[in-house]
């Protein structure tokens, strides 16, 4: 190979660019954080920056994997909070997974939404909230609850919950443990655990937590009339 070929073989060499897809992003990820696939990852506006999906949260990462950042990223042109966005549509995706049949649901007399709350029985508002559950239902919101005792597994909130799974008649047990403090002590296979971790998957700190159907995460007590408002329904 003559020098003025070797010169522009060495040329194209050194300066072709290095291409960074999701599967560079995956590869980087994947020696810390377990299960992350390529769908996971996508582009954003900012060159060099993806978006990941970690079940229901959303985090920044740099091309090589190498770095993630967690926040909030917003275009002050369309005033569009571009996480909140993501975090909606993964709530929704999780949310698709996990079979009714183990949560406790008071339907909807004219269902127009469904709205699943974590809660913990011996939660204030959360009782406050069943109190007016009611309202919720009259609204034409079907409530869907899973149990989230903040006090953790094998503590006195927790046994509640699994002693209200086993009940013959949830809702009214479930009704009894919030509002009367009466609570029949029971055991059987329940659904309690994977509820907690399925909380921790959305990011669940405190209760009562709305999930609502287009996946906006609600902290805290809010009446059923405010939440209409709140979601613009």
């Amino acid at each position: 190979m003559n020098k003025v070929l070797l010169g522009w073989f060495l040329l194209a060499c050194c300066s072709a660019p290095v291409l960074a897809d999701e599967a560079s992003v995956v590869t980087g990820l994947s020696k810390v954080i377990p299960n992350i696939m390529e769908n996971h990852v996508s582009k954003t506006p900012i060159e060099g920056l993806y978006q990941v999906l970690i079940g229901a949260r959303v985090v920044y990462a740099s091309e090589d994997g190498r770095y993630i950042l967690q926040g909030e990223m917003v275009d002050l042109v369309s005033r569009e909070n571009m996480t909140d966005s993501a975090l909606k549509t993964a709530r929704q995706s999780e949310m698709a997974k996990i079979d009714e049949k183990k949560m406790i649901v008071f339907p909807a007399k004219n269902e127009k939404h469904v709205i699943t709350i974590f809660s913990d029985i011996d939660c204030g508002y959360c009782r406050k909230l069943h109190a007016e559950i009611n309202d919720y239902t009259d609204a034409g919101m079907t409530v869907r609850y899973m149990f989230f005792p903040r006090s953790g597994p094998n503590t006195e909130s927790y046994h509640k919950a699994v002693s209200v799974w086993c009940a013959k008649d949830r809702n009214k047990a479930l009704t009894d443990a919030k509002l009367n403090n009466k609570v029949v002590d029971k055991t059987c296979e329940n659904p309690v655990d994977e509820h907690m971790r399925i909380a921790q998957v959305f990011g669940v700190t405190g209760t009562p937590a709305i999930i609502a159907d287009d996946g906006t995460m609600v902290p805290g007590f809010v009446p059923a009339n405010d939440l209409i408002q709140h979601l613009g329904w």
